[in-house]
């Protein structure tokens, strides 16, 4: 079965044209033009992914974004006019996948979502992908930094790989401690702060193998693997 996307476009000609490619490359497509029903479709639809317009009647595209991270972990291409870099900063640090400025060519749109799900979905028969430096390779349970001095494996506990691995999924979303304590360990009865532990065990192997910096805590939230 193909990959649904979720086209929230207030302007027809514009929608009418990504349709038609994102159609073309195999893809089924849903179609939304303003807030309320971009929310109800995603809700109902469960879409593979969103390409997201900011500017959007009944409210903005940010706000859908927002939402659709608090519901699920869809990936959100945000499709806008507005080349301001605190408005992609502020999209990518709510958790938008990527981002897209019109006037823009819909073929590079189209390339944009197989990138993202193949980022997401770690590719056909794959469950390996990359994050900058960062490689996890979930059958294998290795985690490694590539470098230019080559490839070096981080010793990684169970728990750890496990944390790693489900921020590695969502690069740039800020996870609360008890997000990633329920995604690893749903069952514990450990508390949120065990979470802090991991992650600074984490952030120290990860800047011993030459990946510093990619986890950053989130100041009122907890944190976040940032590829820069």
């Amino acid at each position: 079965m193909s990959n649904r996307i979720l086209i929230v476009e207030d302007e027809t000609e514009i929608a009418d044209l990504l349709a038609a490619y994102v159609r073309r490359a195999g893809y089924e497509v849903s179609r939304a033009a303003n807030v309320q029903d971009a929310l109800r479709d995603h809700a109902q639809i469960r879409p593979d992914l969103v390409l997201l317009d900011i500017g959007l009647p009944g409210g903005d595209g940010v706000e859908v974004l927002t939402t659709i991270r608090r519901r699920f972990d869809t990936p959100v291409i945000m499709v806008t006019a507005l080349d301001d870099e605190v408005t992609k900063l502020s999209s990518l640090r709510i958790g938008a996948d990527d981002y897209v400025v019109k006037p823009f060519n819909p073929s590079e749109v189209v390339e944009r979502i197989r990138a993202v799900l193949r980022r997401v979905q770690g590719g056909t028969g794959r469950r390996a992908f990359s994050v900058g430096d960062l490689h996890i390779d979930l059958d294998a349970r290795i985690a490694s930094c590539r470098r230019n001095q080559g490839e070096q494996r981080l010793p990684l506990t169970p728990t750890e790989f496990e944390v790693l691995a489900f921020m590695a999924r969502q690069p740039r979303r800020a996870f609360s401690r008890a997000e990633i304590l329920q995604a690893v360990a749903p069952d514990s009865e450990a508390y949120d702060r065990v979470v802090d532990s991991h992650l600074s065990k984490l952030r120290q192997k990860l800047a011993a193998a030459g990946c510093a910096r990619m986890i950053e805590p989130v100041r009122g939230v907890g944190y976040r693997l940032w590829s820069e």
